[in-house]
């Protein structure tokens, strides 16, 4: 097995400033590492950087960012955006499409004939090419482009586009896979047949730091009440509605002063008479970030949807303890492995785990301890470096 030396990365967005997303910060994250490890690295990806209208918002062209050669690229200006969300609607419902409405869907995706032009002009440069998420136009182009050198990071979910012609046939067309976790690497094997060796499960490393000041967060934004912390994109794919929904119910049962902070973007529909005890911080430095989980009950992740999670990663290296959505295998998956939280699948499951949160301290803080070692031990960067590199050379 001989070492590759050429390898673009491929990503509708390039995780800087508000266009920051799990799989955009990941791709970055890994083509940062195989370029620090000696490989020729370059990352194309979009002029977009707000990932619900996908307007061209940066200039086009190369720049050099935190050292990476970043190409950025525009997207088609023939995109027609209200067909496509129109179709990724049903598509979102369970509804199945036609073919010709499926390729509609692809055709006015987020999309880059500019970026699959420079794949093809440069074929000779490249030895490898890493792209993903899977749902996204740009990423089926490069898979077009350079099929038999393509590594698809699919980010996979058991969702209604995994089971679409144009994913299948997706999963086929591509060299290999970067997988994130054990239960979506099974996952794909299950919906597409791939054989035991089609892919590796990478992830991401984490820089080894002690946990943030507790009591800073809380000191700063004068919360006396304990708080569970929820950071991300505010939506219903990310069960943020679900979480309020449960937390408002959590505090009419129960009587307990708890309150509730998010971090991130996305419009929040709390009611009116959970404001007072709604805390929305938007954008966080990472700094405060950290300060946020390290001083939370437990950090809570209401998504489905996840191959894997940086947020949960980076909360249990705080020794925050975390509460999961049972629907998520992946979760289910990390919690288990960790030992680091509970999980839910309905309402007094949900219930149940703030009140061992609330009323166990040392069974939390045990959590939070056994997340952070976790992390350390698997989400290294020397560990994650190794299985990239040979995800690359294989």
């Amino acid at each position: 097995m001989s070492a590759v030396r050429r390898v673009a990365f491929v990503s509708p967005r390039f995780a800087q400033g508000s266009a920051i997303g799990g799989a955009e910060t990941l791709l970055r994250a890994l083509a940062l590492r195989a370029q620090s490890a000696g490989r020729e690295v370059v990352f194309l990806t979009t002029c977009a950087t707000d990932h619900v209208s996908w307007r061209n918002a940066v200039p086009e062209g190369r720049r050099t960012i935190d050292g990476l050669a970043v190409h950025f690229f525009p997207v088609n200006a023939d995109r027609d955006a209200s067909r496509f969300l129109r179709l990724q609607q049903r598509i979102g419902r369970g509804q199945r499409l036609s073919e010709t409405q499926e390729a509609d869907w692809l055709r006015h995706n987020v999309n880059s004939d500019a970026l699959a032009a420079w794949l093809s002009a440069n074929a000779a440069n490249l030895d490898r090419v890493v792209a993903g998420p899977y749902l996204f136009g740009v990423v089926h182009q490069a898979a077009g482009a350079l099929p038999d050198r393509t590594l698809l990071l699919p980010c996979l979910h058991d969702e209604p586009f995994a089971y679409l012609r144009a994913t299948r046939d997706l999963f086929g067309r591509v060299r290999g896979f970067v997988f994130n976790s054990e239960p979506e690497r099974d996952l794909a094997r299950r919906l597409f047949g791939l054989a035991p060796d089609d892919g590796r499960v990478v992830g991401i490393g984490l820089e080894p730091r002690p946990p943030a000041d507790r009591t800073a967060f809380p000191s700063k934004r004068g919360l006396q009440a304990p708080y569970l912390m929820y950071a991300g994109r505010r939506e219903p794919l990310k069960g943020t509605p679900l979480l309020v929904d449960y937390f408002g119910a959590f505090r009419k049962r129960t009587g307990r002063d708890l309150r509730l902070v998010l971090a991130g973007s996305g419009a929040v529909d709390v009611p009116r008479e959970l404001k007072p005890h709604v805390l929305d911080v938007g954008f966080l430095t990472e700094e405060e970030k950290n300060e946020a989980m390290a001083g939370a009950l437990a950090f809570c992740h209401p998504s489905v949807n996840e191959s894997l999670s940086i947020v949960l990663l980076e909360a249990w290296l705080n020794e925050t303890p975390a509460l999961v959505h049972a629907g998520s295998e992946v979760m289910r998956h990390l919690c288990r492995r960790a030992n680091g939280g509970l999980w839910f699948g309905s309402y007094p499951e949900f219930e149940e785990s703030l009140i061992v949160m609330l009323d166990r301290p040392e069974t939390r803080r045990d959590m939070g301890r056994r997340g952070r070692s976790y992390v350390l031990q698997e989400y290294n960067w020397p560990t994650v470096e190794a299985h990239l590199l040979a995800a690359l050379d294989a």
